[in-house]
């Protein structure tokens, strides 16, 4: 419960949380909110570009406008929501569950099986993670599930080298030693001691990391190979004005913002989580 209300009473955590608990509604309800088909085209030529707060030659309201096929604006971002978000959150998971396996099996195991999954740790950190990304997502034909993996394939390698730390740190303390001493089993030690207080940098790390994963699906997605059309999502959204700039910018602007707004909500909520789980951080 202390932690509970340290959590509450930090307004950095509970912006994150309301923000980001905005979009996880707002995406779900999107068949209920949206007032449109998000695929749907419209009239070409009664439809297209119309600004924010303006109605389009048919007499609908479009609360965000519309692009250059007639869609509706907002639907689009309702339902970019539920692909985005999808995307941030999947890509977490697998990269922790992949950083945290091979971070637990070298602090644990030691000696050469850990010397080999360092090794390949560091050389995969070398690389870029955009030149990894560009290189796998060019690979396969586009779909959710390649982003997916593309972007959690790339981003293990810090949390193993967290694990593996925090792992290693925490077998050395003297409630681990006592745990020997006293011929508690391994399998035990671990359930009860290591991976309780271990998941902290992990949980902090992940909240960071779904709003890197947003931006990154969105930089794909600019770039063609992200989530193929006409499926809509953030990145899609912004790369479909980007011929529209000067005439509509609202057709990227609003999408560009959205992702923005996620990515800053993301990074409250993990310092928010952080001070309040690791209290040695705190200024």
């Amino acid at each position: 419960m202390t932690r509970t209300r340290q959590w509450v009473s930090d307004p950095r955590a509970v912006a994150g949380m309301a923000i980001l608990g905005t979009f996880v509604v707002s995406a779900v309800a999107a068949p209920l909110l949206a007032p449109a088909d998000p695929i749907a085209q419209g009239d070409v030529l009664g439809t297209r570009f119309v600004p924010p707060l303006a109605r389009d030659a048919g007499g609908a309201l479009h609360v965000l406008g519309t692009d250059a096929l007639g869609r509706d604006l907002y639907s689009r971002l309702l339902y970019g929501a539920r692909i985005s978000l999808s995307v941030g959150i999947l890509s977490v998971i697998v990269s922790v569950t992949l950083g945290t396996a091979i971070g637990m099996v070298s602090a644990l195991v030691g000696g050469i099986v850990e010397r080999a999954l360092m090794a390949i740790t560091d050389a995969a950190l070398a690389l870029p993670r955009i030149v990894l990304l560009l290189a796998l997502a060019s690979m396969w034909e586009q779909s959710l599930v390649l982003v997916v993996l593309v972007l959690g394939l790339t981003g293990w390698m810090t949390v193993a080298r967290l694990v593996r730390a925090e792992v290693k740190g925490i077998l050395q303390r003297p409630y681990m030693e006592a745990s020997r001493a006293a011929g508690a089993r391994r399998l035990r030690a671990m359930r009860d001691h290591v991976l309780p207080n271990a998941w902290t940098p992990v949980i902090v790390t992940a909240a960071l990391g779904v709003g890197n994963a947003i931006m990154l699906e969105a930089g794909l997605s600019f770039l063609g190979l992200g989530i193929p059309a006409p499926a809509p999502s953030w990145g899609n959204l912004i790369a479909n004005g980007r011929d529209a700039l000067v005439n509509a910018p609202w057709i990227s602007t609003i999408p560009g913002l959205t992702v923005a707004l996620a990515v800053v909500a993301c990074n409250l909520l993990g310092d928010g989580l952080r001070d309040t789980l690791d209290p040695r951080t705190r200024h």
